[in-house]
């Protein structure tokens, strides 16, 4: 097991009504990771749903559903930006 934080942003913080948690997971990678929330349901199920547009990053830097979980690191859960 290892212990992460994860901070949700933007919408995906509203839809799951909190900025972060810290949590235990069995998850290897940030994709497993990911999993595991939507295994949760309700919520977590919709928010982070397969379908959905979820950008990711590992201690502050974009990374892709294969990079590796260490112990206490950061996650970042957010929606892609749009701007202009």
């Amino acid at each position: 097991m290892t212990c992460v934080y994860i901070r949700y942003f933007a919408s995906l913080r509203e839809d799951l009504n909190t900025s972060g948690e810290q949590i235990e997971t069995a998850a290897a990678t940030l994709g497993a990771l990911r999993d595991e929330l939507i295994a949760r349901g309700g919520a977590h199920a919709r928010a982070l749903a397969r379908g959905r547009a979820v950008r990711m990053a590992l201690n502050q830097v974009m990374r892709g559903e294969d990079a590796a979980l260490i112990e206490g690191c950061e996650v970042a859960f957010f929606p892609p930006v749009t701007g202009g």
